[in-house]
């Protein structure tokens, strides 16, 4: 079994702070920015289960491409999978051990898009008990590394002890709560109580997820959960200085100068890792950084059309 570094992390690091999974966000780029403003683990974009099981004999795997990282940078790093199928997991978790070599899996039981509950994946996957235990064995049973979870406070008829209850005899190393439910999608406030519960029946590390925007909501977070830390996501689109902020419990007001070395960075990273398709990908990226800025309007207009360093260069100048 590998090193489980939550335990690790638990030991020296509290509150663990996470950048949980986003698709189209959480790439390389934007992982090595959150490292370097002090997030702890890291968390890839969703990866489809599916895809990696049907995809694995060829040559040619964007999945796999997705999941790549920069080990030097990137430390600590955790691949999360959503799909429903136990053996596409079973597949899927062999293939990420082997040829990734993250520090952790997470599994989905999180995510509230349609598309992915019609697939029985998601939220539609944590409805299922029967299923959801059967994956987690799955998974479990095909890596040595640490696996983790996320979660909802509820969905459907199935709420966090519920869901709990069903894996309380399987080592499962974290747990990631998002306090909002299914139905609540990621509007409302998200109840905490509910992530404090969850220690009744869980005894690894602890992370409450949700609405944490600013450095105000995540001392509230921390207070009320009782949790071992956060994950962060929307609220770390355009500040990932909101991890420093947490650490040093101070916020930090950042001159639009200093903004704009942070896009050019992310910007750089982008497009040595994928060249121009990177900073058209980077666009919705860039534009999160204006928020509140003279003038953010006109600035989002033009960087929703950069294709060049030079070009987002001359916008920012």
């Amino acid at each position: 079994m590998a090193k489980n570094f939550w335990e690790t992390l638990r030991k020296r690091s509290r509150p663990i702070l996470a950048l949980a999974p986003m698709a189209g966000f959480t790439d390389s780029a934007f992982r090595q920015i959150c490292k370097k403003y002090g997030a702890d683990v890291l968390y890839s974009e969703m990866a489809s289960v599916t895809a990696l099981f049907y995809n694995q004999n060829k040559k040619k795997n964007l999945t796999l491409d997705l999941l790549r990282f920069n080990r030097q940078k990137e430390k600590y790093y955790v691949v999360q999978l959503f799909g429903a199928n136990p053996e596409h997991f079973a597949v899927a978790a062999r293939i990420i051990t082997e040829k990734i070599k993250p520090d952790g899996i997470d599994i989905n039981f999180g995510c509230p898009v349609p598309k992915i509950i019609k697939q029985g994946a998601g939220s539609g996957l944590m409805k299922d008990l029967a299923g959801a235990r059967a994956v987690i064995k799955a998974v479990l049973a095909n890596t040595d590394l640490p696996v983790s979870i996320k979660i909802r406070a509820q969905a459907g008829n199935v709420d966090v002890q519920k869901f709990l209850k069903n894996i309380i005899d399987l080592p499962v190393a974290a747990l990631m709560i998002h306090g909002r439910t299914l139905k609540q999608g990621f509007a409302g406030q998200p109840d905490w109580k509910v992530v404090k519960e969850a220690r009744k029946y869980f005894s690894g590390v602890i992370l409450a997820n949700g609405g944490i925007n600013d450095l105000v909501s995540a001392k509230k977070a921390l207070r009320e959960s009782k949790a071992d830390g956060l994950g962060l996501a929307r609220g770390v689109l355009g500040r990932p200085w909101l991890y420093k902020e947490i650490k040093k419990d101070q916020v930090i007001n950042l001159k639009a100068e200093e903004i704009f070395k942070i896009v050019l960075q992310q910007a750089e990273l982008k497009q040595a890792q994928k060249g121009k398709r990177g900073l058209v990908e980077f666009r919705k990226q860039a534009v999160w950084y204006m928020q509140g800025m003279v003038g953010a309007a006109k600035l989002r207009e033009q960087l929703v059309k950069v294709n060049s360093l030079a070009e987002i260069k001359k916008i920012l100048k």
